[in-house]
């Protein structure tokens, strides 16, 4: 089981932007597609983006597309996620996991969840 802990978070304008950083423990890092996600209170935990073991595809929810970039460094077992043009509905604590089943969105397909990074915006 890898170990995932999220930072980056914090709180920021409309507008602004963030990096959040995903570090893994072991030795499997680029073995596995990795995700991110968030969960906002009283709301269901929701996709954010995929990205492929190598880096070479990525895969964005419709909410953030054109606003979210997903990458990764497997030299550094780093997974990145760029958010740019944020806006209030962004808010919500941020996940990664690592994708271990056939679906590149379903939450119930991810494994070693992270303990989260909040992420607000607001003015």
């Amino acid at each position: 089981q890898v170990q995932l802990v999220e930072s980056g978070g914090g709180l920021v304008q409309p507008g602004g932007s963030l990096r959040l950083s995903c570090a893994a423990s072991g030795r499997t890092f680029s073995s596995y597609a990795m995700g991110w996600f968030r969960q906002a209170p009283g709301k269901e935990r929701e996709f954010v983006a995929q990205i492929s073991r190598s880096g070479d595809t990525s895969y964005n929810a419709d909410s953030v597309m054109g606003r979210f970039t997903i990458s990764r460094d497997n030299a550094r077992n780093t997974v990145y996620l760029f958010m740019n043009s944020l806006k209030p509905e962004d808010t919500a604590v941020y996940y990664c996991a690592r994708r271990i089943g056939s679906s590149s969105s379903n939450p119930a397909d991810f494994d070693s969840w992270g303990q989260g990074t909040q992420v607000t915006v607001s003015s």
